[in-house]
């Protein structure tokens, strides 16, 4: 059986929307499960409805509305990104309750229901990240531990923040019904960086100062996104029609139960080759191969050979 309706939770968000046109485009019939109006006016709602075959408001932290939204969309497949996106706003409580039991009563209903495929955000965070370091009330001052470049899926975990803790855990649950004898067949996780649109990385990348010494020394007027660009983040980032694409390839994945991926783009985000960027911050890492040029620091080989994904777009090319 094919697939070809996916609900979208979360399609409101920054890659939310961006999937829900990317499956459009590729003859999906697209529905936008999200929380009531994000935006506050009426008139963000219909432009977001618009966007969508259609548009139903769901509680996703309730079991009964995310089984019965599922349920009445016919959907075939559901890609899940309705999920808090950082800590910071949150108490931690509410954060890990918020990404680890949406993500388990959307796993629940897909195999209740015999979806053929769910594909989930995850974070770069998921290894223990950014969250920890950055002056915050969930700061334990540890800094990101990395064993060996680049790092792939197979990379020690050691998430210490409720947001990073709870995507662990997300992953954790995903690997548990990827061990039922029973639909969805194909269940994705997705370890997406900062995801950026194509204005940010102009701003943000192209036009700044982004040597060694800058991003060791940041200046006052780009300090505010250093933490999300640098060390923290094993400087990776994606552009946000990729993070859509890798969603959607998710969804056509033919492998049997969960795997995870990493989904960041080709390069990094200093200007300096990768090598020199590994000496600098990660003198203790095993490099494991040789590091060409401005490479990743990130292996997203597994999502090519299985999802037949690989990022496009770059901040050098702006």
């Amino acid at each position: 059986m094919g697939i070809n309706t996916v609900a979208i939770t979360g399609g409101n968000g920054r890659i939310g929307r961006a999937t829900v046109e990317e499956l459009n485009d590729c003859g999906y019939r697209t529905i936008n499960l999200d929380r009531q109006d994000k935006f506050g006016t009426e008139g963000a709602r219909e432009r977001a409805e618009q966007v969508a075959d259609e548009y139903l408001t769901v509680n996703l932290l309730d079991p009964g509305a995310v089984y019965g939204a599922l349920g009445s969309s016919d959907a075939d497949a559901v890609v899940h990104l309705g999920t808090i996106r950082a800590p910071t706003n949150h108490p931690g409580h509410v954060t890990y309750e918020n990404n680890v039991m949406t993500s388990y009563h959307i796993l629940e209903a897909a195999t209740e229901l015999g979806l053929d495929a769910v594909a989930m955000a995850s974070s770069l965070n998921a290894i223990g990240s950014v969250y920890q370091t950055t002056e915050s009330i969930f700061s334990v001052g540890a800094p990101v531990e990395i064993e060996y470049l680049p790092v792939d899926e197979e990379h020690p975990r050691t998430p210490r923040d409720p947001y990073a803790i709870a995507k662990h855990a997300l992953e954790i649950t995903a690997d548990g019904f990827g061990r039922l004898e029973a639909l969805p067949t194909t269940i994705s996780t997705l370890r997406f960086p900062w995801v950026l649109y194509t204005d940010e990385m102009r701003k943000i990348l192209a036009e700044a100062d982004r040597t060694i010494e800058a991003v060791r020394d940041p200046s006052s007027e780009m300090a505010e996104y250093m933490p999300a660009t640098t060390r923290d983040v094993l400087f990776s980032y994606l552009h946000v029609e990729d993070a859509a694409a890798i969603a959607r390839r998710a969804v056509e994945a033919d492998f049997e139960g969960h795997e995870t991926f990493w989904a960041v783009a080709d390069d990094t985000t200093a200007e300096a080759p990768s090598a020199e960027v590994a000496a600098e911050f990660y003198p203790d890492a095993d490099v494991r191969t040789d590091l060409e040029g401005t490479q990743s620091l990130v292996d997203t080989t597994k999502a090519e050979r299985l999802l037949g994904w690989e990022p496009v777009r770059s901040w050098r090319d702006l």
